[in-house]
């Protein structure tokens, strides 16, 4: 039995796994959801207590849940949302600020103070010069909390994604795995170390950053707070998107995948030989798993699955997310709507962070499911625009794009994602790739089991669109995302 950690952007979820018959089943899953935390200039924090002791609750939960008998877990994976960051003081093991979260771009200013060194960033790290990264958020911190300050001039300070936090107050040990290393800007991809130089820029020393591991590295042993009767390893960690890749067997090159959540990731497996500096599209580590590193070409997108929750809770336009695509397809088209989420700027392949959300192309005759149809449309150009960043830096293109998060269970988002790309999307049947792929990652590096048993069955969809009518709703999207950013220089 294998238990898993995925601590995302909304929750913290605890699920078991099998590992014998039955191989890949989820058993149980239990969530535990935190606060967000935002203010008026759109800043995104988490309480780094707060998922701790969600993490104990979640645990706790899916073993009541499942009613299985505690001895029988065997290893621990844990997947986690990137990028978002946290520091703690090494000696009391408590938070000196909240978690910045991956969405948040308050450390812009520093990022453009560092403009003479994105090419030297870009090249070594494979990441463009970003505030969503984490290093620019560690420097944030640094620059305004007096006490993360202190701790840098005392040597006390731990800088760190969740997956560090959650493993240094299971285990004691202050360690990450590559795949998340490779998303703070701050890891030579080449050398696979931290890089002195950039660290220095972020106003960072290398004693404050985490020992660099395999993903299938024995990262520690814990109980959980005593929920278990014995401590058990953790064998496994993994960023979400590197858990959704690995959960979608994307283990060859030239596989795909996108994981629709919050955000999305578009995620192409590129090798074991790193991968030219890309336009549109960053360089990460996949994992590193049986002692080398294997690389992805990456886009990430700020605003799906929120495109959708913001419709229910923010502007009421909906009852609630599951809503969405049948309101969607009660009409033909959009009318001609277009909506470009940037409500945090766009992300990938634009980079703008300056851009903001607008609807175009109303008119009169616009309804309300014009509106949603244009939101749930959105979701899928923005899918597109990554995958033809990929195509275009890929030896060969991208012929199928696997599927995974729980937006896949929106029938017309996928069959308007699979027109749109003009190829299958194949939609996994089990919804927490992140957490198999963590969990897995850990019974692999046991060797309890091997990377044949996370075979499933996935739902197919072949794309109905013709030719004409896909280019010219996406040729719309791109006139659409040109007019809002004309609209962030002015």
């Amino acid at each position: 039995m294998l238990l898993s950690i995925d601590q995302s952007t909304a929750a913290t979820k605890a699920m078991l796994w099998t590992v014998s018959d039955k191989q890949g089943a989820l058993i149980a899953r239990a969530d535990a959801p935190h606060k967000q935390i935002t203010n008026e200039k759109g800043w995104v924090e988490h309480d780094g207590a707060e998922i701790l002791q969600n993490t104990y609750k979640a645990v706790k939960a899916v073993l009541e849940k499942s009613q299985i008998n505690p001895a029988e877990i065997q290893a621990v994976g844990i997947s986690n949302q990137r990028e978002t960051a946290i520091c703690w003081d090494r000696k009391t093991g408590e938070p000196l600020y909240n978690a910045i979260v991956w969405q948040c771009g308050r450390a812009v200013d520093i990022t453009n103070e560092l403009g003479n060194l994105s090419d030297y960033i870009r090249k070594t790290t494979g990441l463009t010069l970003s505030p969503f990264f984490s290093g620019a958020k560690f420097a944030w911190m640094e620059r305004h909390v007096p006490e993360v300050g202190a701790a840098r001039r005392s040597g006390s300070l731990c800088c760190g994604t969740i997956d560090s936090w959650l493993i240094f107050k299971l285990t004691g040990n202050f360690k990450t795995d590559y795949s998340n290393a490779s998303r703070t800007q701050l890891l030579d991809l080449k050398n696979l170390r931290w890089d002195e130089t950039i660290a220095g820029a972020f106003s960072l020393k290398l004693d404050c950053l985490p020992e660099i591991c395999m993903s299938d590295s024995h990262f520690g042993m814990t109980d959980f707070g005593g929920i278990l009767p014995a401590a058990v390893p953790v064998h496994g960690v993994l960023g979400d998107s590197h858990g959704a890749l690995f959960g979608n067997e994307c283990f060859e090159p030239f596989t795909a995948k996108a994981t629709y959540g919050t955000g999305s990731s578009v995620m192409m497996n590129a090798g074991t030989a790193l991968p030219a500096p890309v336009e549109g599209v960053v360089a990460s580590a996949a994992w590193g798993m049986d002692g080398k590193v294997t690389y992805v070409l990456e886009g990430n997108i700020n605003y799906t699955g929120a495109v959708t929750k913001w419709l229910v809770e923010d502007i009421g336009l909906l009852p609630d997310s599951k809503s969405a695509g049948k309101v969607a397809a009660s009409v033909p088209d959009s009318g001609g709507v277009y909506l470009v989420p940037a409500f945090t700027g766009l992300g990938a392949p634009y980079f703008n962070n300056e851009a903001r959300a607008a609807f175009l192309g109303m008119n009169s005759a616009t309804k309300r499911a014009h509106l949603v149809r244009a939101a749930e449309e959105c979701i899928a150009y923005q899918i597109r625009d990554v995958v033809e960043a990929i195509n275009r830096s890929s030896a060969q293109p991208l012929t199928i794009l696997r599927a995974d998060g729980g937006p896949t269970r929106d029938e017309f988002l996928m069959k308007f994602q699979s027109g749109i790309l003009g190829i299958p999307v194949e939609v996994s049947q089990t919804e927490e790739l992140s957490g198999m792929g963590a969990a897995f990652c850990a019974a692999v590096g046991m060797g309890l089991c091997t990377r044949e048993a996370l075979t499933q069955a996935r739902r197919r969809i072949e794309p109905e669109m013709d030719n004409a009518t896909r280019e010219k709703l996406y040729s719309g999207w791109k006139n659409a995302v040109k007019t809002v950013e004309r609209g962030s220089k002015k």
